[in-house]
C-alpha cells in the first residue's frame, strides 16, 4: 500500500512540474486586430486563441494583423500546448 501511495506521489508531482515549465515557457501574448490572441512560446512556436478565448487552429505560415498594425507570420500549431495551459488554469475543468 505505501508503494501505491508513494508511486501516486511521484505521478502528481510531476504533472505538476510539467504543467510549470509549459506556462513558463510561454514568452510572450499579443493581441491580434481580430480580437484574438496568439501566445509566442519561449521556442519561437505559437498557439492561437480566438476572441472568445478558445483555443483556435491556424496553419503555419499564415500572416496575422496585430492591433498596433505589425504582421506575424504563424509557426508551429501548439494547439494541444495552449489547451493544456488553459484547462491547468481553471482548474483541469
Amino acid at each position: 500500500m505505501l508503494k501505491v501511495l508513494a508511486t501516486a506521489a511521484v505521478v502528481l508531482f510531476s504533472a505538476h512540474v510539467a504543467l510549470a515549465a509549459d506556462k513558463a515557457n510561454v514568452d510572450k501574448s499579443i493581441p491580434l486586430k481580430d480580437g484574438s490572441t496568439v501566445y509566442i512560446f519561449k521556442d519561437g512556436k505559437m498557439a492561437m486563441e480566438d476572441k472568445l478565448g478558445r483555443t483556435a487552429p491556424m496553419k503555419p505560415g499564415h500572416v496575422m494583423q496585430t492591433k498596433d498594425g505589425q504582421s506575424i507570420l504563424m509557426v508551429g500549431n501548439e494547439l494541444a500546448r495552449l489547451d493544456w495551459i488553459k484547462r491547468s488554469d481553471v482548474g483541469g475543468k
